[in-house]
């Protein structure tokens, strides 16, 4: 299949997540953990159900002759075939939100022609709660909901967003970027930081916790295709980093190459411990 074609494929998913995905969540038993997942996390009913819709429509594009490998946050590696794609997903990015009603919550989807980040082709997240549909294929530009998107070019840091799995110690490292900020949110779905923050609502984005490949690669595709740049915190690129299972570096996203200059001198200036 060609890009769009496999974009096409996710945008189906997402139809099917956005049908079912109400009726789901009002079930009675939905904040029970069913165990843990490939990627460490608590599964639960809400990732499982979501899962088996990807699965299902994945294993159609198999039938039809396609070759991948699935790497997802609950099912783990999946080979489908022997072919050199790579579909990377988390089927609910966010399940503490959704389990527990907050509106935002994402499934998130990436194909790789190969096993870097580099090799990135296509990235689809959608905002399972209130609708918004964003895409990216490279060298095509991003989108929200069928309209392209870009970041703006000012530098101003105004809205920083941040994810803070151990408060304790992932604040205290990113706080020279919070403490600049006009104003912080911390809404608990990467994928989804990532995609407003192509779409201009954010400035940056900011996590000391080091995060797994399909919490981001998805959005870090649509933010950079949105001319967005999206680092670890010291200003590596994250290119050369495989797909997989594991955590890897934390992040630190900007809407441009200025503010993320600046982002990155502030969090240089490491808090004095007292």
């Amino acid at each position: 299949m060609t890009n769009e074609q496999w974009l096409s494929v996710f945008k189906r998913i997402g139809r099917k997540m956005r049908a079912g995905i109400t009726e789901f969540l009002g079930r009675e038993g939905g904040t029970i953990a069913l165990g843990k997942g490939a990627g460490g996390d608590r599964t639960f009913p809400v990732d499982k159900w979501a899962e088996d819709i990807i699965i299902s429509e994945l294993e159609q594009a198999h039938r039809q002759g396609e070759s991948f490998t699935l790497i997802s946050e609950e099912a783990g590696v999946r080979r489908f075939g022997d072919g050199r794609n790579i579909v990377l997903v988390d089927p609910i990015d966010g399940s503490n939100n959704a389990k527990n009603g907050v509106p935002f919550f994402a499934t998130a989807i990436a194909l790789l022609n190969g096993d870097k980040l580099s090799d990135l082709t296509v990235g689809y997240v959608i905002n399972l709660a209130v609708e918004d549909e964003f895409w990216a294929v490279r060298g095509q530009g991003a989108y929200k909901n069928g309209s392209p998107i870009r970041t703006p070019a000012t530098d101003e840091i105004t809205i920083v967003a941040y994810e803070a799995s151990n408060p304790g110690k992932d604040i205290p490292r990113i706080f020279p970027l919070i403490d600049q900020a006009k104003r912080t949110r911390c809404f608990g779905s990467t994928a989804l930081d990532l995609a407003y923050l192509a779409s201009g609502a954010i400035s940056v984005f900011a996590t000391a916790t080091a995060s797994r490949t399909f919490d981001y690669a998805a959005g870090m595709l649509i933010l950079k295709e949105a001319n967005g740049v999206i680092t670890d915190l010291e200003g590596t690129s994250l290119d050369h980093i495989t797909a997989g299972l594991d955590r890897t570096v934390p992040l630190l996203a900007s809407k441009n190459d200025a503010t993320h200059v600046k982002a990155l001198d502030l969090l240089s200036v490491r808090p004095v411990k007292k």
